[in-house]
């Protein structure tokens, strides 16, 4: 059948196409050719994501994204550098450059990145994380909780404060916790979060995909890929905020020897084919959950029209064009 719907909105990517957003020799050449390559596979819209790094590799980073002026770029994600430094929550951000949240580091990243930084991930549960909270909602920026190792104490603070996302519900935390309570109950029962889920069927197993948008409901969940250079790449090494990692046959993105996670493979296109595998979802509601739902969590709207054709039976698209992407 032939699908039409808005086109897709990434609020986590970090690189596409062999391209790493993260490491200052990349040119605004460069990231052009990554969006374009995004574009192809539907995402008109997104947050160029800029990991855990020192001020003056953000920066750089950050201009190099910015001088490619590309219409899909509506902002930056700042995933770091204020989370948790342990191994587990801390996933794969270097830890030396790991810091406490700090609203003086803050400014100055946002006037490097000349005020472009719409979206904050971080620990709730560093010494002054709330107060830094407040201060970048009342500035405009959200907030997501992520890399952390919160108490559900902590959770409800942030939440309090003001944070309203998730980032990749499920991962960015320790690889064993309590039964009950812990960091992701928490999370799950708080109506004012929006979920970001990477389903790419590594992050997360499909049965727990089902579960977490049964639990926080279509409306309140948003796709994301996390995507790295490895993504719409072949298998191969790569590199992410200055760490090499490895994309292997099956999609899977890890640190060299292939126990940590590092990022995805993913597009965005197929995330939406996956979670209506996994969840049971109808196609519309998968869409949704990566176009109109992640653009409303920074107060926007998705811009162009993609139609694509849906093969019922395989579900999954058998092509996918773009309309007019910057309306």
């Amino acid at each position: 059948m032939t699908f039409a719907g808005p086109g897709l909105f990434d609020l986590q990517v970090n690189g596409f196409a062999g391209v790493d957003f993260n490491d200052p020799a990349t040119t605004p050449e460069m990231v052009q050719r990554a969006l374009e390559a995004m574009r192809r596979h539907g995402v008109t819209r997104c947050l160029p994501t800029l990991i855990t790094s020192p001020f003056e590799e953000f920066a750089r980073c950050a201009r190099n994204v910015l001088a490619a002026a590309h219409p899909s770029v509506v902002g930056l994600h700042m995933e770091g550098p204020y989370i948790h430094p342990a191994d587990g929550p801390r996933g794969a951000h270097r830890r030396e450059a790991v810091r406490p949240p700090d609203l003086d580091d803050f400014l100055r990243r946002q006037e490097a990145a000349q005020g472009r930084i719409r979206l904050v991930t971080l620990a709730p549960e560093m010494p002054g994380a709330p107060a830094l909270i407040e201060r970048l909602v009342e500035t405009g920026v959200r907030v997501a909780i992520g890399h952390s190792d919160a108490t559900p104490a902590q959770i409800a603070a942030a939440v309090r404060a003001g944070a309203t996302i998730s980032t990749h519900l499920g991962n960015g935390c320790a690889g064993m916790l309590p039964r009950h309570p812990n960091l992701l109950w928490a999370q799950m029962a708080a109506d004012e979060l929006t979920a970001c889920l990477i389903v790419d069927g590594h992050h997360l197993p499909a049965e727990t995909v089902k579960v977490m948008i049964r639990a926080k409901t279509p409306a309140r969940v948003a796709l994301v890929t996390d995507a790295t250079a490895a993504a719409d790449a072949p298998p191969g090494r790569y590199t992410v905020g200055g760490q090499t990692i490895e994309r292997d046959e099956a999609g899977r993105v890890t640190l060299p020897g292939g126990a940590t996670l590092a990022g995805s493979a993913l597009t965005l296109d197929r995330a939406v084919e996956l979670t209506v595998r996994f969840a049971g979802v109808t196609l519309a509601e998968a869409w949704g959950m990566a176009s109109h739902r992640p653009a409303a969590l920074l107060g926007l709207e998705p811009a162009g029209r993609v139609t694509a054709e849906w093969n019922e039976q395989r579900l999954r698209f058998e092509s996918l064009q773009v309309a007019e992407a910057d309306g």
